[in-house]
This record gives structure tokens, sequence and C-alpha cells, in this order.
């Protein structure tokens, strides 16, 4: 998320007119944007998890059509599809279904071929992405590009969250206090109006 100032209030004294000085009115959200930064992989073991070693992303079949994810968190459903932690379909080049059968292990070549008793179930899409957003559950929404090709598909590994927690607790404390801040200012301008009310008041009564 990007952040920026509303426009100083210039504050002068109503009786003489002269300038007081500027008070900030705090800050407001402006942007919100979905990094998509490669993150470290780590080792699972687990034959059916796939990672890619560089950009782009996989593409699942939704009931609002195709939408995309770097999750690579894959099962089998009852009828041998590759789908991911949603129970959406994966989608191999040419956009069809992924459907694995046989009974022997299943390999997954960095080119995104799968495999299993040596026949060849599909080759697992991969898409450059452009206009980016969140679509929900690991999901996102974009303009499709061409396979990238330095890109590859890493078997039994995941791409870790590229979230920097400790960065993010600082952002979060910053956003924090500067609203505390404003808040703090709203409150004493509110304070001293009250006072110069009732002091006007008490004027007239007299």
């Amino acid at each position: 998320m990007s952040q920026q100032g509303f426009s100083e209030l210039l504050l002068s004294n109503q009786a003489t007119g002269e300038v007081v000085g500027e008070l900030g009115s705090g800050p407001t959200a402006i942007t919100v944007e979905t990094d998509l930064t490669q993150a470290a992989l780590r080792d699972t073991g687990e034959p059916l998890t796939i990672a890619l070693q560089g950009e782009g992303a996989l593409v699942v079949q939704t009931p609002a059509g195709p939408q995309y994810t770097r999750d690579g968190q894959l099962t089998l459903d009852g009828g041998g599809r590759l789908v991911n932690a949603q129970g959406f379909a994966l989608l191999g080049e040419g956009g069809a279904e992924i459907t694995v059968t046989g009974s022997g292990p299943i390999t997954i070549d960095q080119d995104g071929t799968v495999s299993r008793d040596s026949t060849v179930a599909g080759q697992i899409a991969v898409v450059t992405l452009a206009n980016v957003s969140k679509s929900g559950e690991g999901l996102l929404l974009g303009t499709p590009g061409p396979r990238p090709e330095a890109t590859t598909v890493r078997q039994g590994q995941l791409e870790s969250s590229a979230v920097n927690a400790a960065r993010s607790m600082v952002d979060m404390m910053t956003s924090l206090r500067a609203f505390e801040a404003s808040q703090r200012v709203v409150r004493t301008i509110d304070e001293t109006l009250g006072r110069g009310i009732a002091a006007g008041s008490a004027r007239g009564s007299g």
C-alpha cells in the first residue's frame, strides 16, 4: 500500500488575521499493488507440490473463468485431474485440464510436462501477467501473456511467502502513529473551539 498526506491546512487567528502555521490533515491510501517478486523456494518432498522459478503464474479454471496463481500446492481429484487447494482444475497448454492416469509415480519436468507410467498427461501452462490484482484465496486476475522462456517448474518445492513480516509491522506502526497524531490534533482543535465558544457565551451572558 502506498500512502500520501492530505493537503496542509493554513491556520490563522480569526481576530487578527495573523498566520499561526500549517497543520497536517493526515495520510490516505492512494494505491494498493500486488507484489509478485520471486520468493525463496523450499523443499517439500511431495511430488504434487510445484513452484515456479522465475516470473509468471499458473492457470486454474474457476466458475468465473480462468484465473491465476503462484501457489503450486496440487492434488489429484477423484477423476485424476490436477487441482489446486480450492479444487479448481489446473490448466495445461491450450487451456485443457490435465488428467493423470495410471498408478506409478508422477513426474513433472522443468518445462511443466506431467507424466505417469511413461504416459504424458499434458504440459502445465505458465503465463506472464500484466495489470495484476488479487481475486482472493491466493488467486490473481490479470492480462495473460506468452509463457516466460526463463521460468522453470520445480517439482517437490513450494514458493515461500514474499512478505517481510518485520517491515510490514514497522509500516503498520508508522501508519498507526500518523493516525493517532492526526486524531490528537483534531481533539485539541475541538477542545480549543469548545473553550472559545464557552468563553464567548460567558461574555455574552455577562
